[in-house]
């Protein structure tokens, strides 16, 4: 099954909504910028609290769910390619 093509494509899904919080962070100020930029757990604080745009359901759903797929795809797709080197080849 094809599955990390699917993680690449969540993963740039939620590259993009992350733009969009960092690109809005710091026009806020540069200190909340650095802070969305460099802590991992105060861009979801900055998004659910501080972020203010007319599609903000839709671009925190997308940061937030894609982020979650990716991971579970890239995961999948690591352990199926895992699964596939360890068999041995067929005895000719």
């Amino acid at each position: 099954m094809p599955l990390l093509p699917l993680a690449i494509l969540f993963g740039l899904i939620a590259l993009v909504c992350a733009a969009f919080l960092l690109i809005h962070a710091f026009r806020r100020s540069v200190g909340t910028g650095v802070m969305v930029l460099l802590i991992p757990c105060y861009v979801l604080f900055y998004a659910f609290s501080q972020f203010e745009h007319p599609r903000k359901g839709l671009i925190v759903a997308g940061f937030v769910a894609s982020t979650v797929l990716a991971a579970v795809f890239l995961g999948l797709g690591a352990h199926g390619l895992t699964a596939m080197s360890s068999r041995m080849p067929p005895a000719f």
